[in-house]
């Protein structure tokens, strides 16, 4: 099995090292073609205003300075001498679960892939901050990732859908069984922070504000924070068909 990593956290991210280590225990036919810098928020986008570097660190390594889409689509159709046949996304630094999905690279490295016609899987890990520190337990999802990819690779996924693996913040030997989960909700919204540089001139971040979130039975959400490992399978086609007859007869 020939496959291909990539991720939104950039080449020189740890999870994109365990990420590799885990692929290892499935074939010895791995590429990384990943960002040259952290890509997170990027979401499905694409570089089509400026020109994709791509440097080669080895063989079988490179790094693209692009979103993880452009990543893909460079790995596929340039750097790889035949597709292949997975491509895995991540690990990311940090849950992906509910509308978190819409924003995040990792899982849009998993969406293009799907695009492409390829088998394709996201992985995050949550993880807690200790005196504005991350403290990702990275051991967790090296531990239990081989064996869950095991079987999920044994799945025929219909064509235009992809799989969002969440792995909970623990030891893995705290673990609880994998899920089938949906999509959950959660409670935030962006604010603007207005600051001033040295000359006075004002500047802003984008902060997130959150709620408790909806703790839905059945929710990627719940499942990770019941240290379950959350599967999701996601699909390309965005249609909401059950209003398309309503709509349908509006226009009628």
């Amino acid at each position: 099995m020939r496959i291909l990593l990539t991720n939104d956290d950039g080449i020189h991210a740890e999870g994109l090292a365990c990420l590799e280590r885990i692929a290892r225990t499935i074939s010895d036919d791995v590429w990384v073609v990943a960002p040259e810098t952290d890509q997170s928020g990027f979401a499905h986008s694409l570089s089509i205003s400026e020109p994709l570097r791509l440097r080669k660190i080895d063989d079988r390594h490179y790094a693209v300075r692009g979103t993880p889409t452009d990543c893909v689509i460079m790995g596929v159709r340039k750097v790889m001498p035949e597709p292949p046949d997975l491509i895995l996304s991540g690990v990311n630094s940090g849950a992906n679960l509910a509308d978190d999905v819409t924003y995040s690279g990792t899982v849009a490295g998993a969406m293009e892939g799907t695009l492409l016609g390829i088998r394709s899987i996201a992985l995050s890990q949550a993880y807690n901050v200790v005196d504005q520190a991350r403290i990702v337990p990275w051991d967790t999802v090296e531990t239990l990732a081989p064996a869950l990819l095991e079987k999920l690779l044994q799945i025929d996924l219909p064509s235009g859908v992809f799989l969002n693996v969440n792995f909970p913040n623990c030891p893995p030997e705290e673990v609880q069984a994998p899920v089938v989960t949906s999509q959950g909700k959660l409670v935030h919204s962006l604010w603007i922070d207005e600051r001033a540089d040295g000359r006075g001139f004002p500047y802003y971040w984008l902060r997130f504000g959150r709620e408790a979130p909806e703790l839905r039975e059945g929710s990627d959400i719940h499942a990770v924070r019941s240290k379950h490992v959350s599967v999701t399978p996601l699909k390309l086609d965005l249609t909401a068909h059950e209003i398309r007859h309503q709509l349908t007869k509006a226009l009628a």
